[in-house]
């Protein structure tokens, strides 16, 4: 079993398993991060783990937890100040219990928007084997900031930047769906739990077609669907139409699905046929 980190374009690997230079290295590593925060005149909190941390800006969105995938800006150094990865602008990473476990455990003490700083011993990180640039046994310091936690906040971005290079306006529900009502209908208006006749076609919103049905639409039950679908399509009433824009935590969340990317925005032009 692994885990990893990827830094960069590098995939880094670290053992779930501890093996003797891990224990070795604890009080040493401990010892070392004391001393480079009593010589930076820096005040840490430490976890029952081994994890030091320092909370700048706690942030004030979403907490991060296990489960979740993260946007983090970065610099990653040893205690002697030599850096050996950065990301200024950010990366995505999936799932945070993927990753090394100083920074599954540190991320998750943050929220959105939060910055800071993560010590992390060895046993937390890659262990006794020199792992790239990083020398076995090492204690590797994060400058780190939380810019999203999954692609609620990200998507609203990129549908309102949407939304606004197309002059188009939209309604927002409380979930974060937008959607926009061309006609509204005048037939049954669906409860979601119905079965409903559609015809649609779906696209990101670069334009691209991912999937479409022919004009005579499809027939689903709302309650079996995507939830930006779910909630969506009972707005309308039979013969109306429209525009669904649903963020990734309403469609098909953090992670790829067939042709549709991990944290996509959907766009579905929709008719609602039938009521069934």
């Amino acid at each position: 079993m692994k885990k990893l980190l990827f830094i960069a374009t590098l995939i880094l690997f670290v053992s779930c398993s501890k093996d003797n230079a891990d224990i070795d290295y604890r009080t040493q590593n401990d010892e070392e991060i004391q001393a480079y925060l009593a010589a930076n005149n820096l005040q840490a909190q430490k976890t029952t783990s081994g994890l030091y941390y320092i909370i700048d800006e706690q942030g004030t969105g979403a907490q991060a937890t296990f489960t979740d995938r993260v946007k983090v800006a970065y610099k990653g150094y040893l205690t002697n100040g030599t850096i050996f990865d950065e990301s200024q602008t950010g990366l995505s990473f999936p799932i945070l219990q993927n990753l090394i476990p100083g920074w599954a455990e540190g991320i998750s003490l943050f929220k959105e928007g939060g910055k800071g700083k993560l010590l992390i011993p060895s046993h937390l990180a890659y262990g006794g084997k020199k792992n790239g640039k990083i020398p076995g046994g090492s204690v590797i310091i994060f400058d780190i900031e939380l810019i999203y936690v999954n692609y609620v906040t990200e998507n609203d971005a990129q549908i309102q930047s949407y939304l606004s290079d197309k002059n188009l306006v939209a309604e927002k529900s409380s979930t974060g769906l937008y959607y926009i009502i061309d006609e509204a209908g005048t037939g049954a208006q669906p409860t979601k739990t119905d079965n409903v006749t559609v015809a649609y076609k779906g696209t990101f919103l670069n334009g691209t077609v991912f999937d479409q049905s022919n004009t005579n639409g499809i027939s689903f039950n709302l309650n079996e669907v995507i939830e930006g679908w779910t909630e969506g399509i009972t707005y309308f009433k039979e013969g109306g139409s429209g525009t669904l824009i649903v963020p990734a935590h309403l469609g098909y969340g953090n992670l790829d699905y067939f042709t549709i990317p991990g944290g996509s925005v959907l766009l579905f032009d929709v008719n609602l046929i039938k009521v069934n």
